[in-house]
C-alpha cells in the first residue's frame, strides 16, 4: 500500500515527509532538525505536521547521545483512549444526560478536583528522604521495553528525591489533577463505530505535572549547552542533554513518570465517563479492554540496527500490528488503526488531524454560525457557543481524510468512528 512519502535533500540530512506541503515554519524547524550533529539517519514529518515549539507538532526524530526536551514538548505522554461497549444504539435524551454528569465528574480546562485523588490511581510512587539508594525500575537498562499502548501496571518508582526532585516536588499537587481533562485540543467524545457499536474516546495529558518536567529540564538543558559552548544556536529552542550526564537520566525518568501519569488519568477518566453513561442509561453494560496509546514522548528504541533515542512530539507508535488511535477534529471522524512497522516513519504515524491555523487566527477568521451549523446539521452534541470556542473548530485543521489518505504505507484503518456528542477541554 503506497503513501505520499517525499524527500528534502537540502540539508545534511534528509526530511522525509507524508504530506504535500507544509508550513514555511514548520519546514524551517524540520531543516533545523536536519541539520544537528547527533540526529541519526533522517527528519520524518507525519502527514499532520504543523509548527510547534523547536520541532515540529507530527514530527518524529531519532538521535545518538541525546535527549531533547523541546522534542518531546510541555505535555509529556499526551495521548489517547478508546473504549469500544457493547451498546449499539444511545439516544440524544441519554447523551445529554451522560455530558452532564461528565461535567459533574471530570474537571475540564483549568480545573482540578476539590480534594486530591486516592494514592491507589496514581502510578505507584514511594518516595525516600534520607538519600537511600534506589532502584529505579524505568532507568537506562529498562526504559523503552514496554508498549505504550499497554497500562504500565505494577511498576514501582522507588526513588530518592534527588533522582526525580520534579515529581517529588509536585506529586500531592498532581493528585488533584488526575482524572482531570485539561484544556485545549483535549476531549471527551462519544462515538458509533462502523464497526455498529457506541465507542468513548479521550485525549488528554500528564496536566501541569508534565509541563513542570518539561520547563525544568529544558532549562537545564539550555543552561548546560551554554556552558558547553554548543553549536546548536539557543533561538532553535533545540537545547539538548547528553546521555553521558546523569541529567539526560534524570529528565528520561521523570518523563517516564508524566507518561505513565498521562495514562492513568486517561484510565480514571474513561472509568468515570463509562460510570456517567451506566447512570444515564439506568443500567449496567459490557464494554472491551481500553486502547491506551501515547503521542508525546522519547524512548529508547532499535532503527536500521543501531539503538536510538526516538522522540515522538505528536506522532504515534505505528510498530506493526499496534493498535493505535488517530482522532478527528472536532464534528468528523476519528479512527482505530494498525501499524504497518513502515521504517521509514521510525515505526510512525499522525497524532490526529493536525491544525492548519493558530487559535488566535481561528477565533478571527472563522464563521461562529458556520461551525456551529456544521455540528449542528450532523446531530452532535457539542460546545461551541462564543468565538472564543472557534479555536477548536473543525475549520482550524485539516481535513482527517487526506490526512489517512497520505498514510496508507504507515497504518491501516480498522474500525472508524463518528462522533456523537463531545466535551472539550
Amino acid at each position: 500500500m503506497e503513501g505520499i512519502m517525499k524527500v528534502i535533500s537540502t540539508e545534511n540530512k534528509p526530511i522525509k515527509m507524508w504530506l504535500e506541503d507544509i508550513e514555511d515554519g514548520a519546514l524551517a524547524q524540520a531543516k533545523n532538525l536536519a541539520n544537528l550533529p547527533f540526529l541519526f539517519k533522517h527528519v520524518a514529518l507525519m502527514p499532520d505536521s504543523h509548527q510547534g515549539y523547536g520541532m515540529p507538532i507530527g514530527g518524529v526524530i531519532a538521535t545518538k547521545g541525546v535527549v531533547i526536551p523541546n522534542a518531546v514538548g510541555v505535555d509529556i505522554g499526551c495521548g489517547m483512549c478508546a473504549c469500544k461497549t457493547e451498546l449499539t444504539e444511545i439516544d440524544s435524551d441519554t447523551l445529554k444526560k451522560v455530558m452532564h454528569f461528565i461535567r459533574q465528574r471530570i474537571p475540564v480546562g483549568f480545573r482540578h478536583h476539590r480534594v486530591k485523588q486516592s494514592e491507589g490511581v496514581m502510578p505507584r510512587y514511594q518516595k525516600i528522604s534520607d538519600g537511600t539508594p534506589a532502584k529505579v525500575v524505568c532507568g537506562e537498562v529498562e526504559l523503552g521495553q514496554e508498549e505504550y499502548s499497554e497500562p504500565a501496571k505494577g511498576i514501582l518508582y522507588n526513588i530518592s528525591y534527588s533522582e526525580m526532585p520534579i515529581v517529588a516536588r509536585e506529586y500531592e499537587n498532581a493528585r488533584t489533577q488526575i482524572g482531570t481533562l485539561g484544556g485545549g485540543n483535549h476531549f471527551i467524545e462519544i462515538q458509533k463505530g462502523s464497526d455498529g457499536y457506541v465507542w468513548v474516546m479521550i485525549h488528554s495529558g500528564s496536566r501541569n505535572l508534565g509541563k513542570q518536567v518539561a520547563d525544568h529540564y529544558n532549562k537545564t538543558a539550555i543552561d548546560l549547552n551554554k556552558m558547553w559552548y554548543s553549536v546548536v544556536p539557543k533561538e532553535q529552542q533545540l537545547a539538548f542533554l547528553t546521555t553521558d550526564h546523569p541529567m539526560a537520566w534524570q529528565y528520561m525518568r521523570e518523563m517516564q513518570y508524566c507518561v505513565d501519569f498521562a495514562l492513568a488519568s486517561r484510565q480514571l477518566m474513561m472509568n468515570r465517563v463509562l460510570e456517567s453513561m451506566s447512570d444515564a442509561i439506568g443500567d449496567a453494560f459490557d464494554y472491551d479492554e481500553q486502547i491506551n496509546i501515547a503521542h508525546n514522548y522519547a524512548r529508547l528504541e532499535n532503527h536500521f540496527g543501531q539503538n536510538v533515542i526516538v522522540h515522538r512530539k505528536g506522532a504515534t507508535l505505528a510498530r506493526k500490528d499496534t493498535i493505535g488511535i488517530i482522532p478527528g477534529s472536532q464534528g468528523t471522524a476519528s479512527y482505530i488503526v494498525q501499524g504497518l512497522g513502515n521504517p521509514e516513519s521510525f515505526e510512525s504515524c499522525s497524532h490526529g488531524a493536525g491544525r492548519t491555523m493558530g487559535r488566535k487566527h481561528a477565533q478571527r477568521t472563522l464563521d461562529l454560525k458556520e461551525e456551529i451549523k456544521k455540528l449542528d446539521d450532523q446531530g452532535i452534541i457539542h460546545g461551541i457557543r462564543t468565538v472564543k470556542d472557534l479555536d477548536e473548530a473543525s475549520g482550524a485543521y485539516k481535513n482527517i481524510d487526506t490526512v489517512m489518505e497520505n498514510q496508507k504505507d504507515l497504518v491501516s484503518i480498522q474500525t472508524e468512528l463518528k462522533p456523537l456528542a463531545v466535551v472539550k477541554g
